[in-house]
């Protein structure tokens, strides 16, 4: 097994470096943010860092990139008017998804750039994306700066859901490999979810036999 220490990371290409460390913590969903801005311009942006951080009240973060010398139009658009959307990206979208990261002008919506078709619902003033088979939609709650790269953990209280009757099981959990939805395992590259196994809730008394 080959062995990096952290001199030998640091010494690395910084290309090969960035696509190393995105890769090594493992598969990760993939999702569209939807936003607005404060004269209206729709922007949509891939993001392979939404996370899950609680269900009460039910709370969805993601992280941005430093922001300051590169513009954020996402972080822009959400700290102005404090909602976003996060939808997932069925196989079939993967390609669109992917083309909205290019560095567009502030004046281009990656919405008509990439092909994508915004929708709106429920009153909620950012958009969500056309084919996506989950949708939620999210009002801005808080952020926590990381001091070692300055990056910023964003976060949202889920406000609207809207997701396919047909992946949500009779307990709550999803088919997600039944929606078609992908996962990123780097900076580029995708993959299609496929369904394992379900395992029952862990407890001392039912470990299972050695």
């Amino acid at each position: 097994m080959r062995h990096l220490s952290a001199s030998d990371i640091a010494q690395l290409d910084k290309r090969y470096r960035a696509n190393l460390i995105n890769g090594i913590s493992g598969v990760r969903p993939v999702n569209l943010i939807g936003t607005v801005s404060t004269t209206g311009r729709l922007n949509v942006a891939v993001f392979n860092s939404v996370v899950h951080i609680g269900a009460n009240p039910p709370c969805i973060g993601f992280i941005m990139r430093p922001v300051g010398k590169t513009r954020r139009h996402t972080y822009e658009n959400i700290k102005r008017m404090e909602c976003f959307s996060i939808n997932g990206v069925p196989g079939e979208m993967i390609e669109k998804a992917h083309f909205t990261s290019a560095k567009f002008d502030e004046k281009v919506s990656e919405f008509d750039a990439c092909g994508l078709d915004p929708w709106f619902g429920a009153s909620f003033p950012a958009p969500f994306v056309k084919r996506s088979p989950i949708c939620i939609g999210l009002h801005f709650e808080e952020e926590k700066k990381i001091r070692i790269n300055d990056t910023r953990l964003v976060i949202g209280r889920v406000a609207h859901i809207f997701i396919e009757p047909a992946i949500i099981g009779p307990e709550g959990f999803l088919d997600l490999a039944g929606a078609g939805i992908a996962a990123v395992g780097d900076l580029n590259s995708y993959y299609q979810v496929k369904a394992a196994i379900r395992m029952p809730y862990a407890r001392p008394d039912t470990l299972p036999l050695k």
